[in-house]
């Protein structure tokens, strides 16, 4: 037997070599964006962005190896869209953390993540938090995200009278960022593989004729990661607001990785008695990534719903997940075209991205004020404060105070009540962000 077969029981899944890395390049070719987004995003932050592109790639070929060889999941991992903004957005340019120190954040956080993995911990606190609040907080980072994606477009901008109004429909950033965004619908409508990334190179494209863009070529050796690696700072990231924001990076990993890996394994039928072992394999998997990417130089790492479309085109086994991590890899020396991307050719896959997250709305009971009126307090409260942590805070509150007020406070689970206290006491003797 080939070592694939002893690796990956190919034949136990009714799946072939050829088919495992198509699977995983058609993976790839969908969540490569995040090799261009990151960058840009903690690149806001003051980041280094070349190194931000280095830890990127890294981390995304070591966590997906991780899944691939410990739990022989199709499913591949790479900083999280959403995380990285509350990241970049709210706690360093908002909160004032120094970015050294959001990384220490990260790191406590994947501790924890991993503690409560490996204790059995994490479907305990899962269950005990709404589905109404888990579908919320999807939207509403959502939602955060078309802000930052139409302000870097330049689509929106700010007014004194009303706080936010329309920009400049005329400058070239809006008309490419516009019609990159069409095109990726367009692509997309039509399953071409890669959609998103197709978008964001063909207006970096079109930026070096009409956004005046310099070109400094496409291939290069890697940059050095050296600006950002083990460069957090735990004792600052304590001293800086520590509850607050661990507490938000731990429960959008919670809930964005969870559900992303049981979404992704029922699909490719993986969920089944006998094989959740498995299941659990990769939730520690997943654990691990968030641990090392804070000590490469990155955001928090997660699974990505992506990975459905290679589970589309066959892919049953970690050998799809390993292919996605040599791709990865090999991305290390496309770096000067990852620096030459503006933020006006990721915007558009920031906006494609948030308007499929609003899809969790019909999740929730519209006939039940109780649990729709949190949902939404959630969801706005996030792009209106610019702070994921600020609508999590609201949303918990608000759906333990409206269960108490109307009779109905045994159906929250004590994990809400544990959590709204917690905000609830950072508003009143902390402040806000």
């Amino acid at each position: 037997m080939s070592w694939t077969e002893n690796l990956f029981k190919l034949q136990d899944h009714g799946t072939t070599v050829r088919t495992e890395v198509i699977a995983g390049v058609t993976t790839f070719l969908t969540m490569a964006y995040i090799i261009f987004v990151n960058p840009a995003i903690l690149g806001d932050a003051g980041m280094p962005k070349s190194s931000v592109f280095v830890a990127t790639c890294l981390i995304a070929a070591l966590g997906t190896a991780v899944m691939a060889l410990y739990a022989n999941y199709p499913i591949a991992l790479a900083p999280g869209m959403g995380l990285n903004a509350y990241f970049a957005y709210t706690v360093v340019l908002g909160m004032g953390f120094p970015w050294q120190a959001a990384l220490g954040a990260v790191f406590i956080s994947g501790c924890l993540f991993m503690a409560v993995t490996i204790f059995g911990l994490r479907g305990l606190i899962i269950r005990g938090i709404p589905q109404s609040l888990r579908n919320a907080i999807t939207v509403g980072i959502g939602l955060f995200l078309a802000l930052i994606a139409l302000k870097s477009a330049g689509i929106v901008a700010a007014s004194k009278a009303t706080y936010i109004t329309l920009g400049d429909l005329h400058s070239p950033p809006v008309v490419l960022a516009s019609l990159g965004f069409l095109l990726i619908v367009a692509l997309d409508k039509f399953r071409v593989p890669g959609a998103i990334l197709i978008g964001i190179i063909a207006v970096t494209i079109a930026s070096f004729f009409f956004g005046g863009n310099q070109f400094h070529g496409i291939f290069d050796m890697p940059p050095s990661i050296e600006p950002t690696f083990l460069k957090l700072d735990i004792k600052s990231a304590i001293s800086h607001g520590f509850l607050n924001v661990v507490l938000v990076f731990f429960l959008v990993e919670l809930f964005d990785a969870t559900g992303t890996l049981m979404g992704v394994a029922k699909r490719a039928g993986l969920l089944v008695p006998g094989r959740m072992e498995r299941l659990n394999k990769s939730l520690f998997a997943d654990s691990v990534a968030i641990f090392a990417g804070s000590l490469l130089g990155t955001s928090s790492t997660t699974a990505y719903v992506e990975s459905a479309a290679g589970v589309q085109a066959g892919g049953r086994t970690g050998l799809t997940a390993l292919t996605v991590s040599v791709l990865f890899l090999a991305a290390l020396f496309i770096a000067p075209l990852a620096g030459a991307v503006p933020a006006y050719a990721t915007a558009p896959a920031l906006f494609f991205v948030a308007c499929l997250m609003l899809r969790e709305l019909t999740e929730l009971d519209w006939d039940d004020s109780t649990e729709v009126v949190p949902a939404a307090i959630t969801a706005l409260m996030m792009p209106f404060t610019y702070s994921i942590a600020n609508g999590l805070a609201f949303g918990f509150i608000s759906y333990a105070g409206i269960k108490l007020l109307t009779g109905r406070g045994r159906e929250a689970h004590w994990m809400v009540w544990i959590i709204a206290a917690i905000f609830l006491f950072k508003f009143i003797y902390v402040g806000g962000d």
